[in-house]
């Protein structure tokens, strides 16, 4: 029985679920929305909160605990240069998960997509050019 045990195992060892939460959430950050399992989405997203929380105040302790945590980083200085302060004014809930439809092909897992509440489609801030409809007027 799973009495009082906490998280998800995701089928893998401790170190490669580490790993796992390193990659997805720095995926996060760089690229503002990732399409994963809905239990991979649901498992990180705190993780992913509380990293941009700690990243509201900026100072090198704090950049250092991100970085601990992260171990990326590019990753870290996108999160304390652009998200933490796009997220300045906003209490909380600062991700969010949308279902997809469908399964995914092979094991028919769950898909979902994990995404920062601000996200803009359409490449708005990327530098390549192409920005939101609105700001061509």
């Amino acid at each position: 029985m799973r009495h009082r045990m906490r998280g998800r195992r995701l089928g893998r060892s401790s170190s490669h679920r580490i790993a796992l939460s390193r990659n997805l959430i720095a995926a996060l950050f760089r690229h503002g929305r990732i399409e994963t399992t809905l239990a991979k989405a649901k498992e990180y997203k705190p993780t992913a909160e509380k990293l941009i929380t700690l990243a509201r105040t900026k100072d090198q302790h704090r950049m250092r605990l991100a970085m601990s945590r992260l171990q990326d980083r590019d990753a870290v200085q996108r999160l304390f240069d652009e998200i933490a302060p796009s997220f300045a004014e906003r209490p909380g809930g600062y991700c969010r998960i949308v279902r997809l439809a469908g399964r995914r092909l092979g094991d028919q897992g769950a898909r979902a997509l994990l995404e920062l509440v601000n996200y803009v489609p359409g490449g708005a801030g990327a530098g390549d050019g192409e920005g939101s409809p609105s700001a061509e007027s």
